[in-house]
């Protein structure tokens, strides 16, 4: 019976991804950090209401045998390009930093297809400064998932978001850009949980088609 903490649990794959962590009977307890409380009650659950910034207040809780990170933000929701940096790699490193400082031996982080440290987009930047940075950690399994554009139902609709999907699905129907096809948050958080139980490797990435895979085993 497996601990598991989560970061992102309000976002569209992070609540698939808590969904399939309480309904599965290899864990016993699900312990999420988040800045407001979700509102559900269930008996596995342990909700932490956290100062993202103030680490040393909720550091030493996240123990246990598994690290989800699905967190994440737009530029437009961030407000500007340093609050989203601070959100999508300040934020999941300094959780993963405490996850590996207090011997969880294992990190599943949702990143993103194109990710680069030396992108000239920088949303590809900030994900692959994270997973370089995070691959230097010393857990003893990490898995990281490169999806394509996320397809779901969001707290908050992002319009622009829809329509670039729909014009992404109709490139990738074509043959182009496969690694670029939309895939739907159930399918990212299914593969992240089965994943976590993977320990033939220390280090692994899940491009798009491996993401797929990895939702059916």
């Amino acid at each position: 019976m497996k601990t598991a903490n989560l970061i992102g649990a309000t976002g569209m794959t992070g609540s698939y991804t808590l969904q399939l962590l309480l309904k599965d009977e290899r864990f016993s307890m699900v312990r999420i950090f988040t800045r407001r409380s979700i509102n559900i009650s269930h008996p596995k659950l342990e909700e932490h209401i956290i100062d993202f910034d103030n680490m040393e207040s909720w550091k030493h809780f996240v123990t246990g045998d598994v690290l989800f990170s699905a967190l994440g933000t737009t530029l437009k929701q961030a407000g500007g390009k340093v609050p989203q940096y601070k959100v999508d790699y300040t934020y999941q490193y300094n959780f993963a930093k405490a996850a590996s400082d207090n011997g969880v031996p294992v990190y599943v982080l949702v990143s993103s297809v194109g990710a680069n440290p030396d992108s000239l987009v920088f949303y590809s930047k900030i994900k692959g400064e994270l997973e370089r940075d995070i691959r230097k950690l010393p857990f003893r399994h990490i898995h990281i998932l490169q999806p394509g554009p996320l397809e779901g139902p969001r707290e908050k609709e992002r319009k622009f978001e829809k329509i670039g999907i729909g014009i992404t699905r109709f490139i990738t129907d074509l043959g182009l850009f496969k690694g670029y096809k939309p895939i739907h948050g159930q399918i990212v958080a299914q593969a992240m949980v089965n994943a976590s139980f993977d320990t033939q490797s220390p280090a692994k990435v899940y491009r798009l088609l491996e993401v797929f895979e990895r939702a059916e085993r």
